[in-house]
């Protein structure tokens, strides 16, 4: 009997000690297969630690950020869990990101194209301040000339900088001429002449002052105006030039002499727009004939080669065009 009950002791002994290994093998397989060691990422660069975490099967959440004088912008200052833990794959590993000091050097923006100076200040964690803009003769357009606060000053990261940004040289200016009283293509090829551009033509009726004459301008003579300034005109009007039985003004013009062809363009400006009639290569000494649409609001431009050798107002007129060569 008692020889059974030392039997029956040693096989218990036995099993307990054969289902304890079991267990702790099957432990070790398992945890061998499911869990990872977290690495150490503090000081590394967030993607460096991105792509670490991901050939573990780990995931990677940012928790916050905060300033670091030890650290770049941009590397892990903390980590959850601790470098050496074990942890199962598809776990989220916490970290928080550095800001890089607080305080930074001015970076000097000054030459560098606007657009380029907002993404360095945007790296540096500086914002848009007040922007002004100034003609430059040694800064082109849309470049930095200068930058407050100045380059190399201490800074906090989140201040903001007010910049002075080139609008390149500034165009010529001119003294507006004179035009009251002169007929309106006089007018027309004064403004031409001068690098001006001709606005709107209206009619106006004063009875005391000569006919087909301008009558008011603006801007006024004698303003300073840059080049290409549109010059509105009002001109005391009347119906001129011979009118067709179809209600249509009649044009002509003979061609300068030589020996070349000369590029002839006629031009309207009616409502305020302008569009081309007619655009030839006509003999020297050709006569040329153009009908013209009446309306009280259009004159018409003749070129020689790019030149403006004429313009004339008509009582009326549209887009209508006739060119007649005469033997």
């Amino acid at each position: 009997m008692r020889r059974l009950f030392k039997v029956a002791a040693l096989l218990s002994a036995f099993l307990g000690v054969a289902g304890i290994s079991g267990f702790l093998t099957l432990r070790f397989i398992i945890k061998s297969e499911d869990t990872v060691v977290v690495p150490q990422l503090v000081g590394k660069e967030v993607v460096y630690a991105l792509d670490i975490l991901t050939d573990l099967g780990l995931n990677i959440k940012v928790d916050g950020f905060e300033y670091r004088s030890d650290l770049p912008k941009n590397h892990v200052a903390h980590q959850e869990p601790e470098p050496g833990s074990e942890i199962k794959q598809d776990r989220d590993v916490r970290i928080i990101v550095s800001k890089g000091p607080k305080n930074l050097l001015v970076p000097n923006l000054v030459g560098m194209d606007v657009r380029q100076a907002y993404i360095i200040m945007e790296e540096n964690g500086l914002s848009q301040g007040v922007v002004s803009r100034t003609f430059s003769d040694q800064a082109a357009a849309d470049e930095l000339i200068a930058h407050a606060p100045a380059p190399g000053t201490v800074v906090t990261r989140g201040d903001s900088m007010d910049l002075l940004v080139s609008l390149g040289r500034r165009p010529a200016t001119y003294e507006m001429p004179y035009l009251h009283g002169l007929a309106l293509e006089d007018a027309i090829l004064i403004l031409d002449r001068s690098n001006l551009g001709l606005g709107h033509i209206r009619s106006v009726q004063r009875n005391e002052l000569p006919k087909d004459v301008v009558v008011e301008q603006n801007p006024p003579s004698g303003h300073k105006v840059g080049s290409g300034t549109m010059v509105h005109l009002a001109v005391n009007r009347t119906e001129t030039g011979p009118i067709l039985d179809q209600g249509l003004s009649l044009f002509h013009h003979r061609v300068h002499g030589g020996f070349l062809k000369r590029h002839v363009r006629f031009r309207v400006n009616a409502f305020g727009l302008f569009y081309d009639l007619s655009n030839i290569f006509a003999s020297p000494g050709e006569r040329l004939w153009f009908l013209a649409p009446p309306d009280a609001e259009t004159t018409v431009f003749l070129y020689e080669d790019g030149e403006l050798v004429l313009g004339r107002s008509f009582s009326r007129g549209s887009h209508a065009e006739l060119p007649m060569n005469l033997n």
